[in-house]
């Protein structure tokens, strides 16, 4: 059976009608051998790679493409650090479009699209650098576009987009075809160090042949970034940010689709519940069930600059939501979800809902507020650790990559709250230590899981398989 597009969006529509009120992850599964627990079968057990690489259910295979320090075709190499993706419509048919941020700092020349030294950089026009200077710093993150034939799983072209920036984490696809990539940083400008603040999001258009001009959305704010997901709708941003506190805060532009053109910044309150900490640690004092769903308002936010790094305790004073460890974020059908890495009380993990107001960022809309649920709350280790990015796939369910202590999985996440396992980093660097999943994200006709492994080196992988022994009905 095969996943067409049309199957794709209405699967996409049908996880809204499905996701209602998840329950607290049952204790009553069996355990695998493996260490990891499912809940319900999934694609079944988890078979050893031989390569030793990455572990997946019978019937499907990866091919490993655009690993750390392979030349790309702009002169330049592989920057490493892969993190936050999504996959776009490709310029020829039967190609499609990854763009992948680098979680990368400026001490990590080692790993740097510039070589070493920075003997690459005559390569490219050095203009178009987010931060870089004669004499200063030169800051290593950013995003590569990744051309790649959908048949063979065989990259067709590769370059850096975008540069000059620091900590690209996250970010997330827009409607009009672009990916917003978010630098997870506080850095500001000093002597020696840097000419400009970090700690914004940056728009890449996906279908751009080469490297664009780094221009910071300044008007969405800075702050310790991570992802963000628009709603089609009305072009609202929402956004996750990776600190403690953390806020979630919405960007409505002033101009659809043209986020340079500004707009306004706010921040997520629970209706009658200033400053309310949803974090969840303290097991014999939940402030949020697992399945309540609470009504929301939206405040604006006060210097989104942020010149003392001390947005979220401002706006926590102010009323807005306590959030922890904002990290995945992703779109489905009118309805947001998101991961908060460290909620619960076993410091393991969230997921949220977030479902907008019909008059969202209207006149009218407290009347009729958004809805924000808690879906899901990990309690082991086992069914789900510290998720992170995430993303909605086309049968339906949700799918999350892990940020863990232990070993690293790809986890499913059914309508009805039960949590299966898909993949696993079976590569460990030398000190047993594995690396995190990062950027998960299918072709647009659905037969492909892309998706990253940060380090060591990092790698994106395209999984093919039986995705459609999935479904709704399935679950």
């Amino acid at each position: 059976m095969s996943l067409s597009r049309r199957r794709f969006l209405s699967n996409a529509a049908a996880v809204s009608a499905a996701f209602g009120a998840l329950p607290l992850l049952s204790a009553r599964a069996q355990a695998q051998a493996a260490g990891y627990l499912n809940q319900v079968a999934g694609f079944g057990p988890l078979e050893t790679d031989p390569n030793g690489l990455f572990d997946l259910p019978a019937g499907f295979d990866y091919v490993t493409l655009s690993e750390t320090g392979e030349p790309m075709d702009d002169g330049l190499i592989v920057p490493g650090d892969h993190d936050g993706m999504a996959c776009f419509p490709g310029l020829e048919d039967g190609q499609v479009i990854l763009v992948r941020n680098h979680e990368m700092s400026p001490d990590e020349a080692d790993k740097s699209a510039f070589g070493e030294d920075g003997e690459r950089l005559s390569a490219i026009d050095v203009g178009k650098l987010y931060d870089h200077e004669d004499g200063a710093l030169t800051h290593l993150g950013g995003t590569t576009t990744i051309h790649v034939d959908l048949a063979s799983r065989r990259v067709v072209r590769q370059f850096l987009s975008l540069g000059g920036t620091e900590r690209n984490c996250a970010g997330g696809p827009t409607p009009w075809g672009s990916w917003i990539t978010c630098e997870e940083s506080l850095t500001q400008a000093g002597p020696g160090y840097g000419a400009r603040d970090h700690g914004y999001a940056f728009e890449v258009p996906a279908q751009a042949t080469e490297l664009v001009r780094a221009e910071p959305l300044t008007a969405m704010g800075r702050f310790n970034r991570e992802a963000c997901a628009t709603d089609p709708r009305t072009s609202i941003v929402y956004q996750t940010e990776d600190a403690r506190p953390s806020l979630i805060t919405r960007f409505i532009p002033n101009v659809p689709g043209q986020l340079h053109e500004g707009g306004r910044l706010q921040a997520l309150m629970i209706s009658g519940q200033p400053g309310l900490n949803t974090n969840n640690w303290d097991a014999h004092a939940q402030t949020v069930a697992v399945g309540e769903t609470l009504a929301v308002e939206w405040i604006d936010v006060v210097d989104g600059h942020n010149p003392n790094n001390d947005l979220a305790s401002r706006m926590v004073d102010a009323g807005a939501a306590n959030f922890t460890r904002g990290e995945g974020m992703w779109f489905g059908d009118n309805e947001v979800f998101f991961c908060c890495t460290d909620g619960g009380p076993e410091h393991i993990g969230q997921i949220w809902r977030y479902r907008p107001s019909p008059l969202e960022g209207q006149d009218g809309e407290t009347a009729q507020p958004g809805e924000l649920t808690l879906l899901v709350q990990t309690t082991d280790e086992r069914v789900l650790e510290k998720c992170d990015n995430i993303t909605v796939a086309p049968w339906g369910d949700l799918v999350v990559v892990e940020d863990g202590d232990n070993e690293q999985f790809i986890r499913g996440i059914t309508p009805d709250g039960r949590v299966y396992t898909i993949g696993r980093n079976a590569a460990s660097d030398v000190e047993g230590e594995y690396s995190e999943i990062t950027g998960p994200c299918f072709s647009p006709d659905g037969s492909t899981l892309f998706f990253n492994v940060q380090n060591g080196p990092g790698r994106t992988f395209a999984v093919k398989g039986p995705w459609a022994t999935r479904s709704l009905a399935d679950a």
